[in-house]
């Protein structure tokens, strides 16, 4: 059986097919879960995370990835530990995390939290999360920081659970500055 025959960049215009320049396009077509990361260096903080996922299964291996822009990014950087939560459907602490901003709104002021393992501050909302120890930061890959982390403490229920997905938050300004 023959190759199909390769297709050209203009063929694929032609086609209705867009190429790297419409990129926005294609991740308009994403919808994955969305997390609330938090800090305990040097007092509790946390953001709203579009960008993160599972990147290994043997050792079990997660990365997250903060924007420099946000508030929680130094505190990010300093710490040995950091949560990842899992966020029920409704907005609220998506709204709280995600749009506002930690340089002037207490957030856990709003929210019932409680000191989880290390001591890194735990949502009591969260259907799920882990704590993970972190094991590399990436710089420069755009406008974000990657941290890598080891999971050493797991909250998850044995069953699926409804969580917040990123086309449920898209409507939310970031409360960091541009």
């Amino acid at each position: 059986m023959a190759d199909p025959p390769r297709l050209s960049a203009e063929h694929l215009q032609a086609a209705g097919r867009r190429t790297v320049g419409d990129f926005d396009a294609f991740a308009a077509l994403l919808d994955y879960p969305v997390y609330v990361v938090t800090a305990a260096v040097p007092e509790p903080t946390g953001c709203l995370v579009g960008f993160a996922g599972q990147c290994s299964i043997h050792p079990a291996r997660f990365v997250v990835w903060i924007s420099r822009a946000n508030h929680t990014h130094a505190a990010a950087l300093a710490a040995d530990i950091l949560a990842v939560h899992l966020l029920p459907p409704e907005h609220r602490l998506a709204e709280l995390f995600g749009g506002r901003s930690g340089d002037d709104t207490d957030k856990f002021a709003r929210v019932e939290w409680y000191d989880g393992p290390h001591g890194v501050p735990v949502l009591a909302e969260a259907p799920a999360w882990f704590a993970g120890r972190v094991l590399d930061r990436v710089e420069g890959w755009g406008d974000h920081t990657g941290l890598l982390l080891a999971p050493v403490a797991v909250h998850a229920p044995r069953t699926s659970v409804p969580v917040l997905s990123y086309r449920h938050v898209a409507d939310i300004d970031a409360g960091h500055p541009a």
